[in-house]
């Protein structure tokens, strides 16, 4: 039985076919139960070749050509008629599946009886969907998140878009893949969300090939084709409110951007004035009024003067929202029950550098006045529900596999009192990031994980780095320093990276523990029990459950030093043990930790071991007190029994 088609359309892609092949060719489900089918669309270069030598090695792999269509759309359709799958997939020739993808949302949609699939979406293209945050066993299309994200790269029930007819439109048809979802989503009893698993991995490609670039161009009808997608969502609704609530992310994010910062403040006047008109036209014509009205207030204000023909006062708002900051301000962070924590607060500066504020007037909140001061065709503009569509996140990142996570930690929205009838819109809470569930209810791999948040505030959207004045660029995160997690005693790190970025380094992939330990300047001085090791605590922690960590230190400076065994043993507060035995002079000699995977790394001293006889007989950390020598210990002892006596 073939549980799954993968449909991949094929035009000209030459190099890229083999590097998206074996992420289609190597997945968990079995050659045997699922197929891929290349459709080239009348390729002129050397792509059918390359995909005839894919076929002769894989028996699960499928060629068919057609004469150029001209776009992804006829490709796809084809390959719903050639499928034999249970289930269809869709994937663009530049882009890579996770190697459990097909199995895991294949299990999801057999478990719901899902006719839609959404798998997660790692991309350098755009920034992470929350829609992607969990997995969700059943939703429709009453969740209004699954309007942001639009594109093919998903699972249908092959039966289900057979009975319904449903198919892309085709030709050189942008956008083509935005009226096939909505319809789909719109027609299906049950849609699932696979959040806990990186399934598409969307990467721009060095040579800019899958860029957006040519959306605009005379050979594709951007505004016809949008226009036609809206209608869809028209077509398949009745006026009202889950009407507007699908329509509202069309007109933001397809509409609005026209005539926002990112667009209309980069384009020759000749295009943003052709781009304008036809965005006005689609907002006039297409969208009923309660679309605009439930907009946050920045992105309701852009709307307004977008429909009343404003061009002027759109490029001027463009370049004002263009320089509104994100503030980010990181205090408290710590270890606790096994998660790295940090307290945040994210907020908005205006351009002058002034927080961005909200005022009060006469029983009305008014937007700052200094942000629309001598906006042309732009008074007073009244904020009815400063809350509107105001959400903030965390995000994490795994820089090596460009994977994304949603860390546990909820950011909450208040407006903050800041005197004389003046606010600010706030998102504030605590950062958590656990190292051993993170990556999916899965340990995050090994690597560097920079810390990002999303906030959306007054229609404003904003991703910093979280970092702000507490970051120390390329140094450790002052109280938290490094910890073991884990029955394996892993090493999570966190560090401020050169840019002033939080981040956590997992197993010593960049950080070094014996840098951190140096670092942190202990001023500890170890014990030796009576028969044991000499031990030392350490400025580290340790999660619950978390087992012992076996490494080597370094005693001893040149050819004369000696690397001795050593355990790190979890607490509240670790402790290093070393051999005792020794083959150095008796005295004070430097310790250095060897890093597993790094062993000719050089790290700093972080400890001093004092020998005696050729045994360890006490650790002491880099900034205690040097021991008294012995002569001097003895000549005090005398003098504090003669002043007992007296």
């Amino acid at each position: 039985m073939i549980k799954v088609s993968v449909v991949v359309p094929v035009y000209n892609a030459g190099r890229y076919l083999d590097d998206c092949a074996p992420s289609l060719l190597g997945q968990s489900l079995g050659p045997d139960t699922y197929e891929v089918i290349y459709v080239d669309d009348g390729s002129t270069d050397d792509s059918v070749g390359r995909l005839e030598k894919l076929a002769a090695e894989h028996s699960h792999v499928r060629i068919h050509t057609l004469r150029n269509s001209g776009w992804a759309g006829k490709p796809r359709n084809v390959g719903i008629e050639l499928a034999r799958g249970e289930y269809v997939h869709f994937v663009d020739q530049d882009d890579l599946l996770g190697t459990e993808a097909l199995e895991r949302m294949h299990d999801l949609a057999v478990r719901n009886r899902s006719d839609v699939v959404l798998g997660k979406v790692s991309s350098t293209m755009v920034r992470p969907k929350s829609v992607h945050k969990r997995t969700v066993e059943s939703c429709t299309a009453d969740n209004f998140q699954l309007m942001e994200t639009l594109t093919p790269h998903k699972m249908f029930r092959r039966e289900f878009l057979l009975q319904h007819g449903l198919r892309f439109p085709e030709g050189p048809w942008i956008l083509e893949d935005m009226p096939f979802v909505i319809a789909a989503y719109l027609k299906a009893e049950r849609i699932s969300i696979l959040g806990d698993y990186p399934c598409y991995y969307w990467l721009k490609r060095d040579d800019g090939g899958n860029n957006t670039g040519a959306m605009f161009s005379d050979r594709h009808d951007f505004f016809g084709n949008l226009r036609h997608a809206i209608r869809t969502v028209k077509e398949h609704t009745e006026p009202g409110e889950r009407q507007n609530g699908m329509l509202h992310r069309l007109y933001r994010a397809e509409v609005l951007q026209r005539v926002s910062e990112g667009e209309v403040l980069n384009l020759d006047p000749e295009e943003r004035q052709r781009r304008y008109e036809a965005a006005r036209a689609l907002a006039v014509e297409e969208f009923p009024p309660g679309v605009r009205d439930a907009f946050a207030a920045v992105t309701k204000l852009r709307a307004t003067l977008l429909e009343q023909g404003r061009l002027d006062s759109l490029i001027a708002l463009a370049d004002r929202i263009r320089q509104v900051r994100a503030h980010t301000e990181v205090s408290a962070p710590r270890w606790q029950d096994g998660e790295f924590r940090a307290e945040v607060r994210l907020s908005l500066l205006r351009p002058d550098g002034e927080a961005l504020v909200l005022v009060e007037q006469d029983g009305r909140l008014l937007l700052d006045p200094e942000l629309l001061r001598d906006l042309p065709g732009v008074g007073d503009w009244e904020v009815e529900d400063p809350m509107s569509h105001a959400y903030a996140e965390f995000i994490v990142k795994d820089r090596d596999r460009e994977d994304w996570w949603f860390p546990e930690g909820e950011l909450d929205i208040r407006l903050e009192p800041l005197g004389e009838g003046r606010s600010r819109l706030v998102a504030a809470g605590t950062l958590r990031i656990d190292p051993l569930a993170l990556a999916g209810g899965r340990p995050l791999q090994n690597g560097p994980h920079d810390v990002w948040a999303y906030f959306q505030l007054l229609g404003i959207g904003r991703q910093p780095r979280l970092g702000g004045q507490a970051a120390d660029p390329g140094k450790g995160v002052g109280a938290a320093g490094p910890a073991l997690v884990g029955a394996s005693a892993r090493i999570a790190i966190p560090y401020w990276t050169k840019g002033g970025q939080l981040a956590v380094d997992m197993d010593e992939r960049l950080r070094r523990l014996g840098t951190e330990l140096a670092a942190g300047g202990s001023k500890a001085v170890g014990e030796r029990p009576r028969g044991g090791r000499a031990s030392l605590p350490l400025s580290m922690t340790a999660a619950t459950g978390t087992g012992p960590l076996a490494l080597e230190v370094r005693i001893g400076t040149g050819a004369a030093a000696r690397v001795v065994s050593a355990v790190v043993t979890a607490g509240v507060r670790c402790a290093l043990s070393v051999a005792d035995r020794i083959g150095l002079p008796d005295g004070q000699h430097p310790v250095t930790l060897l890093t597993a995977t790094a062993p000719t790394a050089k790290t700093g001293q972080f400890a001093t071991a004092v020998v005696r006889r050729g045994r360890v007989v006490r650790l002491r950390g880099p900034a205690a007190a040097a021991p008294r020598p012995r002569a001097a210990r003895r000549i005090r002892r005398r003098l504090r029994r003669v002043l007992k006596r007296h």
